[in-house]
Parts: C-alpha cells; sequence; structure tokens
C-alpha cells in the first residue's frame, strides 16, 4: 500500500520527493501543492499549454482567450502557479510564459484524480533518462510514469523520433505526449497477449499502469540452472510482441523485469510496427542486446548462440529454447 499519504482535491498524495532530472535540471513531485492548486490556476495552465502549441513562449495578452479567465484574474493566478514553479516567464519581445515539467505533471495529475483514476500518490519507483515513475493508489497499487523525451534533449529527439517530422513548430510537451500516447497504444494492443504492464490510463505525457512485479532484471542473480530458462523466458515474450505487431528496438536488462510469476517487458514508446522497414534489424539488435547480457553476467551456463537463428525463430513464431540455436 502506499505510505505516508497526502489528501489533495479530493484525491490522496504522498510522501514528497525530488526527482533527480536526467541533465542539470530538476523535477520535483508536484503531489504535494496539489492541494493548495484551485480550478482556476489550472484553467490558467490549461490555457498556457494551449497557447505553446503555436510558440514557446506564450504571450501574456493573449492568456485571457487560452484560459478563458478574466484578466485580472490572469494576473492573480500567474503569481500563484509562478511561486510554485509550475510555469515559467521571460520577457523577449513580448511578456512570455510556458509551463514548467511541473506545470504539465499539475495537469495530468489534476486529470486523472478527476477521473477518479489516482486516488494516493506514493514515493519514487525510478527515474530514468526520458521518465519519471511513482507509485500511485487506485483500487491496488498502480504506477504513474511521466514521460519527459525532449525536455532537455529536445534536438536530438526531434531528429530520432518520426512524430515530430512533420511538424513546423513542435514543443517538448508535444514529443512527450506523443510519446506517452505510443506506447499506450502499444500496451493496450499487446496486452494480455505478451507480458506487458497492464494499461489502466492516459493523459497528455503520463500513463497509469498496473505496478509491476519482480525486480529489474540487472538487479538480480539468476541460479545456474534457471539461466536458460529465464532468457527463454524473455525471448518468447518478444515472439510474442512481433507477432501482435511490435518490435521493442531498446530491449536490455534495464527494461525487463523478472519475478516467480514469470518476467514483463516494460517501455515502449521507442517500439517499432513489426512491418517496419528496420524492424528485422531492430529485432536482432534486441537479441544481440539481451542474448550478450546473459553470456557477459553467466559465461559458464549461456553456449554461443546462433544469433540469427533466434531471430528467425522468433519471426515465425517457432521459438522454443536457445538449447535448440547453439552456434
Amino acid at each position: 500500500m502506499v505510505s505516508d499519504l497526502w489528501r489533495v482535491r479530493g484525491c490522496v498524495t504522498g510522501g514528497f520527493s525530488a526527482s533527480p532530472n536526467y541533465g542539470q535540471a530538476m523535477v520535483q513531485n508536484v503531489a504535494p501543492m496539489m492541494v493548495d492548486l484551485e480550478q482556476e490556476d489550472f484553467n490558467l495552465l490549461s490555457g498556457v499549454e494551449q497557447g505553446m502549441r503555436f510558440s514557446e513562449w506564450v504571450q501574456r495578452g493573449k492568456l485571457p482567450d487560452f484560459s478563458g479567465l478574466t484578466a485580472e484574474n490572469v494576473t492573480y493566478r500567474l503569481d500563484r502557479v509562478l511561486d510554485r514553479g509550475l510555469i515559467e516567464r521571460k520577457t523577449i519581445q513580448y511578456e512570455g510564459y510556458k509551463l514548467t515539467p511541473e506545470g504539465y505533471d499539475a495537469l495530468a495529475l489534476h486529470t486523472f484524480a478527476e477521473r477518479d483514476t489516482v486516488q494516493g500518490f506514493g514515493s519514487s519507483l525510478g527515474v530514468g533518462k526520458e521518465s519519471d515513475v511513482y507509485e500511485v493508489q487506485s483500487y491496488k497499487p498502480m504506477a504513474l510514469k511521466y514521460h519527459r523525451e525532449g525536455y532537455t534533449n529536445f534536438r536530438e529527439v526531434m531528429k530520432e523520433r518520426d512524430y515530430t517530422s512533420d511538424n513546423d513548430h513542435v514543443s517538448w510537451l508535444y514529443t512527450a505526449r506523443k510519446a506517452a500516447e505510443r506506447e499506450y497504444e502499444r500496451l493496450e494492443t499487446m496486452y494480455p497477449d505478451v507480458s506487458v504492464p497492464r494499461p489502466v490510463d492516459h493523459n497528455r505525457h503520463a500513463i497509469v499502469m498496473e505496478k509491476m512485479e519482480g525486480v529489474e532484471l540487472a538487479r538480480t542473480r539468476v541460479d545456474s540452472e534457471q539461466v536458460l530458462g529465464v532468457l527463454d523466458l524473455v525471448l518468447r515474450e518478444m515472439s510474442g510482441a512481433y507477432e501482435a505487431g511490435f518490435v521493442h528496438a531498446d530491449v536490455s536488462e534495464y527494461n525487463v523485469f523478472l519475478a516467480e510469476s514469470g518476467v514483463t517487458l516494460f517501455d515502449w514508446p521507442q517500439a517499432v510496427p513489426a512491418d517496419h522497414e528496420n524492424a528485422l534489424e531492430f529485432l536482432a539488435r534486441d537479441v544481440d542486446n539481451i542474448a550478450g547480457y546473459f553470456q557477459r553476467k553467466y559465461p559458464s551456463d549461456v553456449p554461443e548462440l546462433d544469433r540469427g537463428a533466434v531471430v528467425d525463430a522468433l519471426v515465425d513464431g517457432e521459438f522454443e529454447s536457445v538449447r535448440e540455436h547453439v552456434a
């Protein structure tokens, strides 16, 4: 259960923790401040969000139209959300405002609370280069994942992710939202036939999903007699994903959870369709990554494999065990 909970606008939020971000910036958990925010504050944040569809910095004079608030109320609300670090201000040719990651988080969390998807908010489950994950409480413990793609490495993401290629103005909000949409759609398509986290809800750049059982593969030590069996489990799920229409394209020991019940593959925003022109190349790379990890960590237990034959078996849906593909 989520412990040390705070009550926030009809939902409960958990203990405050600041999360180190993947650059010099810090992204803090917004849950504790939600109790002090009013609906008009969220209206203003939503207005800034709308304006950022057209420019990085939103002119102050446009905020009444975007937010539906009076000019006087905009002035009052700007001070409130600025003090809480939910927006930034900059004077260029005009006085402009934009959302911070915390502001975008607050909008998503507010929506989840309004939908009764999230009733409790707990501690951090993990901080990565492109996401932050927290434990949340619904009818059972869940995980809330905030996508951060594009926040600190926007130019690199623009080059690498195809969902930004046809937009003249693309903010990091858009990039993170599209990543979340893509991941949620993939989880919905694959679950439950593939062992991925069960998707529960999605809003903006955030996903609520079932909290995974087990431990990250990189942090486990498997008994010698079970090593090949665990590798087989991972490869079978990769084959199932291919049959469902997707190649993960980033499989490693850091996005596989191992539990007594089996394995779970997570982090799917970069996954490509199985009919993508480079799908087989990505699948082969995934096989190399995961097989290479097992061979490095358990050199006496994992033989040299014919990895090309493993890829063919995954594609054909005929994979049973790596024991059948020893080089």
